[in-house]
Parts: C-alpha cells; structure tokens; sequence
C-alpha cells in the first residue's frame, strides 16, 4: 500500500499517472450546481434542434450548393434569440457565465443534427477565447459587453478569430513550428498604433463577424516571439474579404479570406504584445505568447472533439434507425448478428470520444484557463450575484491597466508549464480521437446503409461531409498527434525531440 506521504513523490517521478486520474482527481471539487446547469444546457440545445437545426439543416445545405455567396444572417439572428452568443461570457464581462465545459456538451447535442449549423454557434467563442486568454481585462469587458447588448437590442454582434495564413496553415497554432513556416502578415508599429498588411484564410463566421480578433506578427523573420494581438471591426479602412471558400463540408458556416491593406490598429485596440507582455513578466515573450496560444486552443480543440462525438452520434442514430425499420432476408436489420456488431462498434465509438473530450474539460478545469471560474467560492458568487452589480461595481473597475496587469499576470505568468503541457496534450488527443471516431461512424452508417445512406434527405453523407472537416482545422489531426507526443509522452523521455524535422 503507497502511504499518503509518497503520493506527492510518486506522481512528481511518474508524471503519466497523474494525468490518467484527471477526472478522479477533480470531479469532486466542481460545484454541483455545474450538473444542474448542464443539464439545462443541453435540454436547451436539443429545443434548438427541434425548433431550427433539424427543420433547417438540410435546406439550407442546398442553398449554398445553389448560391454559393448565401449567408446565414436569418440562423445567426437565431441563434442569438437563444443567448447562444452571450451562454458562455463570464457574467463579469456581460454574459450569462454558463459553466464554459458546458459549451461542449451543447455543441455535441447541435452536432448530431448539423455541424454547420453547430459551428455558426461555436466558433464565435474562438474570438471570445481569443481575447480572454491573451488577458485582456479592459478589451474583454468592452467588447464582449457589445456581444451581450447586441443579444439585447436583436443585433448579434459575433466575434471571428484569425490566425491562419495561407503559407503558413497548421504553423500558426504551433511556435516551434511558426518560426520555420511563411508568416506574411504583417504588423508595423507606427505612432498611436499598427499598420497591418497581408491575408488571412479559412477564417469561419470571417464574412458575418461585427469584430475580427486578429493575430499579425511584427517581424516576419522571427514571428514566434513578435506576436501581435489586435481587434479590428468589421468595416474598418483596409479591411475587405477575398474568397467566400466552397466548402464540401459545413457549408452553411462561411469560411472567407480576409485581407488587410495598410489597415490601422489603434493600440487601444491591442489586446497584446511584446511591450504588454514586459509590463507584467520578465519571461521571454515567445513563452509567453506559447501559453496565450495554448489556452486558446486547448479549449477549441476539445469542443472540436464534441463536434466529432457529435458527428458519431448522429450517423450512429440515422443507422439505427435505418437497421430498425428495414428488412434483410425476411428480418429487421436490427436482428442481424453482423448490424449489431457494427452498431456496436458505432456506440463505442461515441463513448470513448466523449470520455476523451470530456477528460480534455477537466483538464482545463482545474489546470488550465477555466480552473478560477470553477474555484467553488468564486463560482457561486459569480452565479448567484445579479449581472447589474458586476455592471455597476466590477465594469468600471476592468477599465483600469490594473486589472490588465491582474489578468495577464495571473492567467499567463502564474500557470506552471506541467499544467500548460497537460491542458494542450489531452485537448489535442480529444481533437484528434474524437474527429476520428466521428469520420469512421460516418463511413459505417454508410456501411450499413447502402445506397439508401448516400441520399441528401437520410443526412449520413453531409455527416460524412461535414465530419471530414473535422480532422483537418484547429491543427490537423497529425498536427495533434505530434503535439500530444511533445506535451505527454516526450517529457518523460529527455532524448526525444519533437518539432525537429
């Protein structure tokens, strides 16, 4: 029997068995409100999908096959009707402060049906995040506070994030590899601000965002450690949008170029950068800037892995349908000793996935960026206190460069590196496992399915379609593969070197 005493020891010599007791170890300290909450969150998303994703989802597939340029301003006026835009803004920066792990959940339920649709939803918290974790407390309480007035008045006000270029892709989400990649958008430093010039590709919600949370680089040679964090607003001279891409999957979440020609950032309008950074740390700025790309996507990459349970879900469910209601050599589908292996590999399938981005949650709960949000008295109290006094006591307070130097110093220079490589590690594997799982149901709904499967109005081949996208942003999945092995398997071994080829 190991002593209490040794415990500590052991998990500081053995890194890999800390990680397998994740959701043991932190289950027990969430509130318990969070599973009451969650609960109305996805009952929530399944009213969603019965009253817009379902009667939708395939009509508006069609549209965009038949007018290209289609965009979905009638489904975003929608969703915000819902309060999906504001669900997840913690209630100090003007939002209903959900319980962020519950976004995945929602977006698994949203999922089954349509990940278009879901991501027409999702992603606009890629620039919530975007914002969040560079910690920007007087950017964050302005701009988001626009995000829930706009869910007030009628007028959604969306947020988009660009980071990918169209030299550099997969480099971006990865500074050891940014470094060796083609950065070109660039960002110089002028009086009173930034001038940026170059493009930025496959930037979802880029045509229908109010406000585009944007990361240039200001010098080309060594990108990694000159990044520049900047809010531009839809409309701003120099900001136009290129290409209007012609997805085979989620068409109905625009993917676009956006193009910037000596567009001006004014520095109140940075959300970070090198000089920001010596403000609160002496720390090198690319390390820094590594743990704000973290944040961002070790969370995105776990809702990432609930859009492919999602995807499993819903071609699994379409099949058991199918194998229900049709008959094969005299009996149901349902009946054959084949179908119910293969049905059961499908269940498998989603199980596993959702174990895998719901460990990826915990993660991020108690070692990463949601950990103070979950910290039992301060959740309670942000739950239970009515918005209007964060509004009236807490607003004016975030205007102040003390309450920047606060949030950076304590979300970017106080996380221990063994919690960064933790966070990123089991998000990419969420990633990468889950989207997997949602492609390969997919494949066996078809399987199973025949020709009948192939049929728009049976849905299986857009999940086919939409769950394939899935693999390849936020990081491909090999991209994922690598970073797991950097994050949870190449600390134990000190002659492994990742990144290198």
């Amino acid at each position: 029997m190991v002593l209490d005493s040794e415990v500590k020891d052991l998990l500081a010599k053995f890194p890999k068995f800390d990680d397998t007791l994740l959701s043991l170890q932190y289950a027990p300290r969430l509130p318990k409100a969070m599973v009451k909450e969650t609960k109305k969150i996805i009952a929530l998303a399944r009213k969603f999908n019965q009253e817009v994703t379902i009667p939708y989802a395939l009509e508006l597939d069609r549209k965009t096959h038949e007018d290209h340029d289609f965009l979905p301003w009638d489904l975003i006026k929608k969703a915000n009707e819902y309060g999906w835009y504001s669900m997840w803004i913690p209630k100090v920066f003007g939002g209903r402060g959900m319980n962020i792990p519950s976004c995945s959940y929602a977006l698994e339920e949203i999922g089954s049906v349509c990940l278009g649709i879901g991501n027409i939803v999702g992603v606009h918290y890629l620039g919530v995040m975007g914002i969040i974790c560079a910690g920007n407390a007087k950017l964050s309480n302005m701009i988001l506070h626009e995000v829930a007035k706009g869910e007030k008045t009628g007028n959604p006000c969306t947020l988009s994030l660009c980071i990918t270029e169209p030299n550099a892709g997969t480099d971006t989400e990865e500074l050891e590899l940014i470094n060796k990649g083609k950065a070109s958008c660039y960002a110089e430093k002028v009086k009173g601000g930034y001038v940026v010039n170059g493009r930025k590709i496959f930037i979802s919600m880029g045509h229908v965002a109010q406000w585009t949370v944007l990361y240039a680089y200001s010098n080309l040679k060594k990108p990694g450690s000159n990044i520049v964090g900047m809010l531009v607003k839809t409309g701003t001279k120099g900001l136009s949008f290129g290409r209007h891409e012609n997805k085979m999957g989620q068409r109905i979440c625009p993917a676009s170029e956006l193009i910037f020609e000596d567009c001006f950032v004014p520095d109140e309008h940075v959300i970070i950068d090198k000089e920001m950074i010596k403000k609160f740390t002496n720390k090198p700025p690319e390390e820094i800037f590594m743990k704000v790309i973290d944040y961002i996507v070790s969370i995105s990459r776990c809702a990432v892995g609930a859009w492919g349970v999602g995807a499993a879900r819903g071609a699994f469910e379409k099949a058991l349908k199918y194998a229900a209601e049709t008959k094969v050599d005299g009996k149901l589908l349902i009946n054959h000793e084949w179908a119910q292996c293969l049905l059961s590999e499908m269940y498998k399938n989603i199980a596993l996935g959702r174990l895998s981005y719901i460990e990826g949650n915990y993660a991020n709960s108690h070692r990463g960026i949601f950990e103070i949000l979950q910290f039992k008295p301060l959740y309670y109290y942000l739950k239970y206190m009515p918005t209007v006094f964060f509004d009236t006591f807490v607003a004016p307070f975030l205007k102040f460069d003390a309450a920047n130097w606060l949030m950076s110093k304590y979300f970017l220079d106080m996380q221990p590196h063994a919690d960064q490589l933790c966070t990123s590690g089991w998000a990419s594997l969420a990633k990468f496992a889950c989207t997997d799982f949602g492609t390969k149901n997919a494949l066996l709904a078809l399987e199973l399915m025949g020709h009948t499967g192939l049929r728009q109005d049976r849905f299986v081949e857009k999940q086919l379609r939409d769950a394939k996208l899935l693999q390849i942003y936020e990081g491909t999945n090999q991209l994922n593969r690598v970073n797991l092995f950097k994050c949870l398997i190449a600390p134990v071994y000190p002659q492994a070197s990742v990144f290198e080829e």
